[in-house]
């Protein structure tokens, strides 16, 4: 299989397991500290993508130490693995999941913008009309109103929360691709984002004395954590895939597959509110994603 099509089959792949993630981590994180949730997660898929990546080694080439990135690896570690994500479940905790989705794609736009800036990637005229009929897709979302309820109490501050999560990832993302470039397998940097920016974020539950949360968590909550680590390894091991693959910008463009699906599971098994403008912005994303699925990647001249 040629590798363009392999990383765009792989980032789909990936997209369909944040589609259901989102609204499956509203369920979860509804009764418990967002903090430790994203902490405990990251660890042990952290844990997991270091034995992965332990076992790969022997069928890879030989690749560049962390320490010859560690700028790179550690803005992966500490900006996408442990800021983006407490700043994102907590206001994911705020709003719907439909909207957090939505919201959240808005990282092909920031990707995109930091790809031709720093990784000198090409901006064609049809991913240009992509970009804008996807964003156009999403800012229907966001202007879309909904009225606050206990299952989502401040719609407004959860979504600035998420852009804010969205954009931190897009930055992760450049580092991401760069280290990739640089010769490190996707395997270690899924590692490093994962178990390094869990114990950031151990560090802070620490430091702000929720250590004994840890002690308080029923079976059940054990039970949603374990899910939803499964499906963000599975998320994390695919998407990771393809930005070895194709483009960054293209793999962040094809995620905006996942906010259609998590909006269908939250209207049918959440009752979330579907307004006309989410519906239109869903059909606009599908449009979007359509024609970034065909668009090579490729870079500037230098």
């Amino acid at each position: 299989m040629k590798k363009e099509v392999l990383g765009t089959l792989l980032a789909i792949i990936a997209a369909l397991f944040s589609g259901i993630a989102i609204p499956a981590n509203k369920i979860f994180i509804v009764d418990m500290d967002p903090l430790v949730f994203t902490a405990i997660r990251a660890v042990v898929i952290g844990a997991a993508f270091l034995a992965v990546s332990y076992w790969m080694r022997p069928k890879q080439k030989k690749t560049r130490p962390i320490s010859a990135n560690w700028k790179y690896f550690a803005v992966i570690a500490v900006v996408g693995g442990a800021i983006a994500f407490y700043l994102y479940f907590t206001g994911l905790k705020l709003t719907t999941s439909g909207r957090a989705a939505f919201l959240h794609k808005t990282l092909p736009l920031y990707t995109a913008i930091l790809a031709f800036i720093f990784l000198k990637e090409k901006i064609t005229k049809k991913y240009v009309a992509a970009i804008a009929i996807m964003i156009a897709g999403t800012c229907g979302i966001y202007f879309a109103t909904i009225n606050p309820t206990e299952f989502f109490s401040n719609p407004q501050l959860g979504d600035m929360l998420v852009m804010i999560a969205a954009f931190l990832w897009a930055i992760e993302n450049i580092a991401a691709r760069k280290v990739m470039k640089n010769g490190s397998s996707n395997w270690v940097v899924s590692f490093v984002r994962m178990f390094f920016g869990g114990l950031v974020l151990f560090g802070t539950v620490i430091l702000m004395g929720k250590a004994g949360v840890l002690m308080t968590l029923t079976a059940g909550q054990w039970t949603n954590i374990g899910i939803s680590t499964a499906l963000l390894f599975f998320y994390v091991l695919f998407y990771y895939w393809a930005l070895r693959l194709i483009n960054v910008s293209k793999a962040a463009m094809l995620l905006l597959l996942a906010p259609v699906i998590s909006l269908y599971v939250g209207a049918s098994f959440l009752g979330e509110p579907t307004p006309a403008l989410q519906l239109l912005g869903s059909g606009a994303i599908l449009a979007g994603a359509y024609l970034a699925v065909g668009v090579k990647s490729e870079e500037r001249g230098v």
